[in-house]
């Protein structure tokens, strides 16, 4: 056997054993909170609000808050994150100072602890401007905190189109709304829909942030500037602060990871069926 061939097959078991310890990783952790999850499992969880504590009754309320808070925080960041991407990969071409200091800025807030970002949110969204601790505070300062990767995810979807797509568009008179409209951002949706994807596990996810902003309640919302808890923020407390609460932990968690798994897909397929995928593609 040459060193060369020494060196491949080194390189492979190296690539290999990577790619089974994050499989490993991933099934154990998903299979845990699986196995803990089911456990006492019934559907009257997702239809009850929390009574005890947390330690009875369901997550209807934290439900709630969660998908208003995610509501939120996409009416932010997708038309903010959008047009900003269009920007550096299209309006920044000539060159300039202004297209690397707005990417070393969003490089920088990207690296940001999600605690400074809540800090954030309740000094200026919560008092400054009054919407006190709120779905609506959380939805904000989570669009703040999630913005930068769909920028540099949109900015890179755009950048990776063929150059013939805008030479084409030129040579037929099209104006730049048309040319993203029909023709860009069709063909970047895979893109888009991976930095959805992200954005959204993010969101979901977050939990510092979230807690000097949104709440800590557990009652159903009323209104976006009612308070409400996530549910990560639901877990957060479940596990550290209630004691004989880890059962409903384990079951939020569950609702988490298959929510997760639903939206992922749900987004996935969107792309596949979209007409201007399959042209594009």
């Amino acid at each position: 056997m040459t060193g060369v061939e020494t060196q491949n097959r080194l390189a492979a078991l190296a690539i290999w054993s990577a790619g089974l310890l994050i499989l490993g990783a991933f099934t154990l952790i998903v299979g845990d909170i699986f196995w803990r999850g089911f456990s006492g499992f019934e559907l009257g969880f997702l239809t009850e609000d929390p009574a005890d504590a947390g330690r009875a009754g369901g997550i209807r309320s934290v439900l709630a808050a969660t998908a208003l808070i995610l509501l939120v925080c996409l009416a932010v960041t997708l038309p903010i994150g959008l047009l900003t991407g269009i920007f550096l990969a299209d309006y920044t071409a000539g060159g300039g100072r202004f297209a690397p200091l707005v990417r070393r800025s969003l490089d920088t807030l990207a690296g940001v602890p999600s605690i400074v970002f809540g800090l954030f949110g309740n000094a200026v969204f919560a008092h400054l401007l009054g919407l006190r601790i709120s779905i609506l505070t959380g939805g904000l300062t989570l669009a703040i905190m999630v913005l930068p990767f769909f920028i540099r995810s949109a900015e890179e979807s755009l950048r990776s189109l063929p150059v013939s797509f805008s030479q084409a568009a030129e040579a037929l008179g099209l104006s730049r709304l048309t040319f993203y409209g029909k023709i860009a951002l069709p063909a970047a949706l895979p893109g888009l829909m991976a930095g959805h994807v992200l954005v959204l596990g993010r969101a979901l996810a977050e939990t510092a942030a979230l807690i000097f902003t949104s709440g800590y309640v557990t009652r159903l919302p009323e209104s976006l500037l009612d308070s409400g808890r996530t549910l990560s923020i639901h877990i957060l407390d479940l596990a550290l602060n209630v004691p004989g609460g880890a059962e409903n932990a384990y079951r939020t968690a569950l609702v988490l990871i298959v929510l997760l798994f639903a939206i992922n897909g749900a987004l996935m397929a969107l792309t596949r069926l979209s007409p201007s995928y399959r042209e594009y593609r």
